[in-house]
């Protein structure tokens, strides 16, 4: 039996290390950009942004110590793991999957009747319009010991599930790293999830949102509630010009009447059309 020596161990522990670090954040391969500040003043929300270009292993940050040291609840960003574990386990048969409307009217914090929601759907269309009574009812067909499971094999955020099984991820029970949001969504995309490639491919599908002759942009929104009261809006997802794929994750946060859904969007955009997106130039 050939053994291998404590050298030659060491090596090959320090090689697997570096490689970790090279597809990580570093000081090496991150910009800060602290001008694009601007755009979260204008809606007077706090936040951070990070944009990956997987060519050139390039990260380019504002408030880098948001992006890297602080978890927040995915909200519904949360549905684009919970799609992957319904399709996994068959809970989700295909996009297509209805499940019935059960009746119930519901309203958005700010009094809107969430008439998006209170109808029939669809996985995708449940998806589209981030409808959380359907991904509850694909949750509590999951089960809690198969969903910690998957939570536990992705090491996703803190992998809790403290509270009950349909909200764990939009009441502070679950946290993640603007960080950590962004190796999902990468990982997704190069189909790198330990998930079937079907799956996988039924999430990025249904992930796109808009699609032209100069950019795909691909993404999961999400808004909630911070233990603090304060609102909590996300945006994860990638952009890509000419085949060559972003990854980006903005986070933003504000007071509990923040006007987030829009302020998000108008964030993002703004922020990517700086970086020359949209142009069909990248």
């Amino acid at each position: 039996m050939k053994f291998i020596s404590t050298r030659n161990l060491f090596l090959l522990l320090i090689i697997n290390y570096s490689l970790l670090i090279i597809t990580s954040c570093s000081p090496n391969n991150v910009k800060t950009d602290d001008s694009l500040k601007k755009y979260f003043d204008q809606y007077n929300v706090t936040g951070t942004f990070g944009l990956y270009d997987n060519g050139t292993g390039q990260f380019v940050i504002y408030n880098l110590s948001r992006f890297k040291d602080s978890a927040y609840l995915p909200a519904s960003t949360f549905k684009i793991v919970n799609a992957l574990i319904g399709l996994e386990t068959g809970r989700i048969a295909n996009e297509k999957m209805v499940i019935k409307w059960d009746g119930v009217i519901r309203r958005f914090p700010n009094g809107d009747t969430a008439k998006d929601w209170n109808k029939d759907l669809t996985m995708e269309e449940a998806f589209k319009v981030s409808a959380l009574p359907y991904y509850q009812e694909v949750a509590r067909r999951i089960g809690k010991d198969t969903m910690q499971h998957w939570l536990d094999s992705l090491k996703y955020g803190t992998h809790k599930i403290t509270t009950t099984i349909d909200s764990f991820w939009i009441d502070n029970s679950l946290k993640i790293t603007p960080d950590e949001e962004m190796g999902l969504v990468k990982k997704l995309y190069f189909g790198q999830l330990p998930f079937q490639k079907r799956s996988q491919d039924i999430v990025k599908k249904v992930m796109l949102q808009e699609s032209n002759a100069n950019y795909k942009l691909s993404y999961k929104t999400g808004l909630g509630f911070r233990e603090n009261g304060n609102m909590l809006g996300w945006i994860v997802g990638w952009i890509e010009e000419n085949r060559h794929p972003y990854f980006f994750v903005l986070n933003i946060e504000g007071p509990p009447d923040a006007k987030l859904s829009t302020a998000r969007m108008d964030i993002l955009k703004a922020i990517l059309k700086q970086n020359d997106f949209f142009e069909g130039k990248r």
